[in-house]
């Protein structure tokens, strides 16, 4: 992280400094006199935020974190996140895509290892044996999709069952990755809505492993899977779990949603809950974070129920598929 002004940086060096040995008034000063040099940097002005919210001056984080959307209104930082937390903004409705994708860019390289040998993830593992629960082991879809593939631990997964499958990921590093496991058919680079408003086919089975943590709002999402699902085809998903009959912003930067609201949304969309799941999805400080699994349909083109078709129920499978 660096200003592009030679001096600013040392003088936030010696503010690290300062600050990683306690002395947190000192080291904000020191900040202070390298944004002076370096009014535009966005990165440090965010620091300042941090350490200010850290220091419990919750307004004075406040205004540092509104002078970071001013500089940077695409907000790669996540300001509107810590402001929505410190309660300053509504909530928004997902996280801001420049955000995201820098995230994921810069994580890309690690990621797997990181969610895989510290983290515990099971997600995609966890997906596919609840999708085939349903269509049973000998069953093969046509057309996957696989929204928010990331590095592709879904897409490798379902690859054997079926034709095409097809990713899309905000992420261009995270993209990359995916290509090099040549498990897919075809990749992009693009956030899952307007992927979905423009796509020319339409899918057996649509995929959200382990994205729907970045949109809060997931009407608009849920509308234009729908849209591009064929009869009878299948969307599966994984959230963070919450209570009550909403979501919420969780201080991990992610949104966590409830069963109730899932349950209207896709409902909402016209399309039938087959299976809600309990499970964890990954550690989160030590601890496993609490998980929802769905799986719904859309009905067969005549609107009847077909031989092999599941109809839709509450059913609920135990912990841990």
């Amino acid at each position: 992280m660096t200003s592009g002004n030679l001096l600013a940086d040392r003088r936030m060096a010696f503010a690290r400094d300062l600050h990683a040995r306690g002395d947190t008034a000192d080291a904000l000063e020191i900040l202070e006199q390298a944004l002076e040099l370096a009014p535009g940097w966005v990165e440090g002005r965010f620091l300042r935020g941090e350490w200010l919210d850290a220091a419990g001056r919750r307004d004075d984080a406040v205004a540092a974190y509104k002078r970071c959307l001013e500089l940077d209104p695409a907000d790669r930082m996540g300001a509107v996140l810590r402001l929505a937390l410190l309660g300053a903004v509504a909530t928004p409705p997902v996280l801001p895509p420049a955000y995201v994708a820098g995230v994921f860019d810069e994580y890309a390289e690690r990621f797997e290892s990181a969610l895989l040998e510290r983290l515990d993830y099971t997600v995609p593992a966890e997906l596919h044996a609840l999708v085939r629960s349903l269509a049973g082991d000998g069953a093969t879809y046509g057309r996957v999709l696989d929204l928010g593939c990331g590095t592709g631990l879904a897409g490798e997964r379902f690859r054997t069952g079926c034709s095409w499958l097809e990713g899309v990921d905000l992420s261009e590093r995270m993209v990359a990755q995916a290509r090099r496991k040549s498990v897919y058919d075809l990749l992009e680079v693009g956030d899952a809505r307007g992927f979905l408003a423009t796509t020319p086919r339409s899918y057996d089975l649509i995929l959200a492993a382990d994205v729907l943590v970045y949109l809060g709002e997931l009407a608009p999402l849920a509308a234009a899977v729908a849209r591009v699902l064929a009869p009878s085809g299948r969307f599966a998903l994984s959230v963070e779990a919450t209570a009550g009959d909403g979501f919420r912003l969780t201080a991990g930067h992610r949104y966590a949603h409830s069963e109730a609201y899932l349950r209207r949304i896709v409902g909402e969309a016209g399309l039938a809950v087959e299976v809600v799941a309990e499970t964890t999805c990954r550690l989160e400080a030590g601890s496993p974070l609490p998980a929802f699994l769905l799986v719904a349909r859309r009905p067969p083109a005549d609107g009847a129920r077909r031989d092999g078709d599941a109809a839709a129920s509450p059913m609920r499978p135990p912990l841990n598929l």
